[in-house]
């Protein structure tokens, strides 16, 4: 399958399993992340580089993303499943 398969580029978001998946939340995921876990981020950045990542996790686990990859980053990995 091909990314425009999924998503049309006329479309923004689409909707699996009753939860609406906005383009880009992979992506912003990735940002997210690489903020949270980088030692050099601020604390406040952090918080908001958290509060993102959480409300990500709804759109990527009906995506089925947790079920082919894992995190390498163990921190990372025990904020997810606590959500």
């Amino acid at each position: 399958m091909r990314a425009e398969e999924l998503l049309p580029d006329d479309q923004n978001q689409t909707e699996r399993h009753g939860v609406v998946i906005r383009k880009g939340s992979v992506g912003a995921f990735l940002v997210n992340a690489r903020a949270w876990c980088d030692p050099n981020t601020d604390a406040h950045q952090r918080t908001v580089a958290e509060q993102d990542l959480l409300a990500l996790l709804p759109a990527l686990r009906a995506l089925g993303l947790f079920e082919v990859f894992t995190l390498r980053d163990p921190q990372l990995q025990r904020l997810v499943d606590q959500y």
